[in-house]
């Protein structure tokens, strides 16, 4: 089913046939760039067991790192909300940005001027070329919907994100919304 054609500041939902995938079972992926030769995004609802003071000590500061997805995972990015604050801001849509000048953020995060719903970081991040998207969007892996929180996604709640989005689909996805993860411990 495909909803809507992609672009940047959309959301990809995984398909609940997407079982045994680890990187995206019940995956939702904002899309920060999509163009004819590939795209690339952040999976929003995949928290990590650790925050940005464990990989960066001299960050003062308890902000969760989320899994981004599986390419260079050892590298950190991050999304935010307050481009007046970060220089070097890319703009992904309705308000919200993609990276920026990272010594400017340290310190802003350590002078309390971005709090955590101002800011997400992510190993890794999610990457598809040239019309792969495309390809797994005609194999019914994924589905297109609006960013209707607009920059107000990055203080989004993560573990249930996922369940909300597919019950807002509603019809044939309702039942998966209270599936287990993996169906094999039904």
């Amino acid at each position: 089913m495909i909803s809507l054609k992609p672009k940047k500041g959309h959301l990809l939902i995984a398909e609940p046939s997407s079982i045994g995938d680890l990187s995206f079972n019940r995956s939702v992926v904002l899309l920060a760039d999509h163009n004819a030769e590939g795209s690339i995004g952040f999976i929003l609802n995949k928290p990590l067991g650790y925050s940005i003071q464990d990989l960066i000590p001299e960050i003062h500061g308890k902000f969760k790192i989320y899994n981004g997805g599986p390419v260079e995972q050892d590298n950190l990015y991050f999304i935010h909300n307050v481009p007046e604050l970060i220089p070097e801001s890319i703009e992904i849509s309705s308000g919200i940005y993609w990276g920026g000048d990272f010594e400017s953020t340290k310190d802003l995060i350590n002078q309390g001027k971005i709090k955590r719903n101002n800011i997400r970081f992510f190993l890794g991040y999610t990457g598809w070329a040239a019309h792969q998207l495309e390809d797994e969007l005609e194999d019914n892996s994924w589905i297109v919907s609006e960013n209707s929180y607009e920059n107000k996604i990055i203080g989004k709640s993560s573990t249930s994100f996922w369940k909300e989005k597919i019950m807002e689909l509603g019809g044939e996805y309702l039942i998966w919304s209270n599936s287990p993860e993996n169906p094999a411990l039904n």
